[in-house]
């Protein structure tokens, strides 16, 4: 299972917040590079950016920096997410370099959008489903929709999307644990990869996830936890490795 830090971008910023509130920010570096740096050295093998002012705006608002980000470390496969709403974003973004590309709002407002870019971006399209209580929140978490999380993960499945990003949005940023019972139902609901976030805390929830890795959850993303060092990336990263060997040879 890869462990992916999250470097959550914010006027230029690299930021977290405690369950999606702007107003509710901790500033962890001026540079975002040379955070993105940290953690490549460290052993990251993805990085996952966010546009936090983007999520918002409904446009890209720190495209630049992930521009820098990624032509710093052409061989770290990156993701981004926040304010992609479009297939010239989408374009832009993958010009630059960048792996994948995330939806969220607009995948929920407007699912024959997914099914167009999946066609015209075949394998970089990635769906993030931010859930409060099995209902998938949209606009920066600020509001919260009628859709069903599985349903709509199924009908993005049949797109094509090439995996799910699935956050409970009621641990993210709060240090509580991850959300494994509803993270492992998501992932038996489809066959495509899961990648988990939100509430992940310390090295007992890797052992958590890797547990349920079978299921079908290949990554988990870590933010608030690897920078205030309730979680050490490396150990982390080490931990899951070996779990997931273990599991191989155990077949």
């Amino acid at each position: 299972m890869l462990l992916i830090p999250a470097i959550d971008l914010k006027d230029g910023k690299c930021v977290r917040l405690k369950q999606g509130r702007m107003e509710d920010d901790t500033v962890f570096s001026d540079d975002p590079v040379a955070m993105a740096r940290r953690w490549v050295e460290a052993g990251a093998r993805r990085l996952h950016l966010v546009d936090l002012n983007g999520a918002f705006e409904g446009r890209p608002m720190n495209a630049e920096i992930v521009h820098e980000i990624v032509k710093a470390f052409p061989d770290v496969p990156v993701q981004i997410g926040g304010g992609i709403r479009d297939e010239d974003t989408i374009q832009a973004y993958l010009d630059a370099g960048v792996k994948y590309v995330i939806i969220g709002t607009k995948a929920v407002n407007a699912p024959h959008f997914v099914s167009d870019i999946c066609l015209s971006f075949p394998g970089h399209i990635i769906i993030g489903l931010d859930a409060k209580d099995g209902k998938v929140a949209i606009d920066g978490w600020s509001k919260l929709s009628h859709h069903d999380v599985i349903d709509m993960a199924k009908h993005f499945e049949d797109d094509g999307v090439e995996s799910i990003i699935y956050t409970d949005i009621s641990r993210d940023g709060m240090m509580n644990g991850v959300n494994v019972e509803s993270t492992v139902k998501l992932a038996q609901a489809i066959k495509i990869p899961v990648i988990a976030s939100g509430g992940i805390t310390n090295l007992d929830d890797i052992r958590a996830l890797c547990a349920v890795a079978d299921e079908g959850i290949t990554g988990a993303i870590t933010g608030r936890a690897i920078y205030e060092g309730t979680l050490d990336f490396v150990e982390g990263q080490k931990l899951a490795d070996e779990l997931g060997n273990a599991a191989s040879k155990g077949k």
